[in-house]
């Protein structure tokens, strides 16, 4: 990847913060944003959003949900 070319970068932005690219192209993309302002800034905004979102959507379920959801799965015939 170029070190110009900010559209590919950008292009696999999610994937890079996903952990889902090769590790060629993980290196690449690195010293992209390590060269490139603009782009980090694109990266470090994406990164916290990512990270305020995983935060905040922690679902936390009541017990007594929990219970009742187990005590269904219980009682399922598995013979439909």
């Amino acid at each position: 990847m170029d070190h110009g070319d900010c559209s590919e970068t950008l292009h696999e932005l999610y994937h890079f913060l996903d952990g889902e690219l090769t590790d060629e192209k993980r290196v690449a993309i690195q010293e992209h944003l390590e060269a490139c302002p603009p782009c980090f800034e694109a990266f470090d905004f994406e990164a916290e959003i990512k990270q305020y979102i995983a935060q905040k959507c922690r679902d936390r379920v009541p017990e007594s949900l929990r219970s009742r959801i187990a005590d269904a799965i219980d009682h399922v015939d598995p013979g439909g």
